[in-house]
């Protein structure tokens, strides 16, 4: 009989000691929680290529966090906070507006003590963000004037530090509001250890939302709506996926956001490659076509993330794991070291 999950089954104390705030010396000397096997074994990031097999396929996000978070104030003097949750080009932006009265269509806001922008109203499924009309260039304003948008439980203001490694080596197409965050511990060294070792590498594009910290607030998680993120998986990362598999290789994901793209590509039972939204909520139960092994940060307790990783590698052994890590006092969430998982189900 297959089990009914709910949202309490996802829950743990964290102390809040082991929430990291800031990241490690260097990229991979982060910790490793290896939880591909029965029991946990404690590792360093630098280790993995030994963990992956030649002819593996690790696959990654390409995505580059754009500065979102912007600070202003209305025509009357009231302050605005706006997290940017996604550009649509030429000039328009939809944004997370924090202010104490929220301002109306026609509205204009100083950014910066730079630029205006226009409030042409609300938007969102459930009229939660707000569409706003930049003067010029989207992206390139947010470069100049923008903040990067940290996690709301990392308690500092962004830095310098902040701006290169809350970025992968590897970022290429802006459009993120948040990192994906397993990849964060990648550097060249271990990109050539994987090389030498013979597993290969191929790309998708998700920008990853600010709806990734969106709480579940039922129990019954058939309640929950999923936030929408668009994605892209190109042809030439399907064929490597397809020639990887016909060979009996494995397809090791860096990351949820990762994984979220392939299996939503693969929907149908069949990789499909293009460009496309997904809100996809991978809970207990659900059935993978694609990815064998994934790499992961620790996550949010009653989390969504929390929730798919559990689908993958199973809800017993991911708590067990959890245990594990608090008790040997690994680092916690974005800034925090990662675990590999295999597959269960």
């Amino acid at each position: 009989m297959t089990r009914t999950y709910t949202l309490s089954d996802f829950d743990f104390v964290l102390p809040p000691e082991l929430v990291a705030q800031h990241p490690a010396l260097e990229r991979s000397g982060s910790r490793l929680l290896d939880g591909t096997g029965p029991l946990p074994v404690d590792r360093r990031f630098r280790d993995l290529p030994a963990l992956l097999q030649p002819g593996d396929l690790l696959v990654f996000n390409d995505t580059r966090v754009i500065r979102a978070r912007l600070h202003g104030q209305k025509a009357t003097g009231g302050k605005v906070e706006a997290l940017i949750e996604r550009v649509l080009p030429p000039l328009d932006v939809l944004a997370q507006l924090r202010a104490s009265k929220s301002p109306k269509a026609g509205a204009t806001i100083r950014f910066g003590d730079a630029f205006d922008a226009e409030v042409l109203g609300r938007a969102g499924p459930d009229g939660s963000l707000f569409r706003l009309r930049f003067p010029s260039d989207p992206l390139a304003l947010l470069e100049a004037h923008g903040h990067v948008p940290l996690p709301p439980y990392i308690a500092h203001p962004d830095s310098a530090e902040d701006a290169r490694r809350y970025q992968t080596v590897f970022a290429q197409r802006p459009g993120a509001v948040a990192a994906p965050t397993a990849a964060l511990h990648f550097d060249r060294p271990v990109l050539d250890a994987l090389q030498a070792r013979g597993v290969g590498t191929a790309g998708i594009t998700l920008h990853v939302g600010a709806g990734t910290f969106q709480p579940v607030r039922s129990e019954n998680l058939a309640e929950h709506r999923m936030h929408s993120e668009w994605f892209e998986v190109g042809e030439a990362t399907v064929a490597a996926i397809e020639a990887a598999r016909a060979g009996g290789q494995r397809i090791v994901a860096a990351g949820t956001t990762t994984l979220r793209a392939l299996e939503s590509a693969a929907a149908s039972g069949r990789l499909v490659p293009g460009a496309r939204e997904t809100d996809l909520f991978v809970t207990p139960g659900f059935r993978f076509n694609v990815v064998d092994r994934l790499l992961t940060n620790f996550h949010l307790p009653r989390s969504t993330l929390l929730m798919l990783v559990s689908a993958f590698a199973g809800h017993a052994h991911v708590m067990a794991l959890y245990r594990h890590a608090i008790e040997a006092r690994y680092r916690f969430f974005s800034y925090g070291d990662a675990m590999l998982l295999a597959r269960q189900c």
